[in-house]
């Protein structure tokens, strides 16, 4: 299951994303009371860490 934490350091990138999601993920970095910046990280992680264990590797390699 998804929990949000609310803890973790942070190094700047910028990456482009549809308004649509931007304003999804504040209404839900809102509601947890977190930043959109660590919402986003915890979303990546989850989806990472339940990708094929093949598929994350080859996007490793850069295939």
């Amino acid at each position: 299951m998804f929990v949000v934490k609310k803890n973790s350091e942070m190094i700047n990138k910028t990456f482009r994303l549809p308004v649509e999601l931007v304003e999804q993920l504040t209404q839900v970095a809102k509601a947890q009371d977190v930043s959109v910046n660590n919402l986003v990280q915890q979303c990546c992680e989850y989806a990472l860490g339940d990708m094929e264990s093949g598929t994350h590797s080859d996007t490793k390699q850069g295939k």
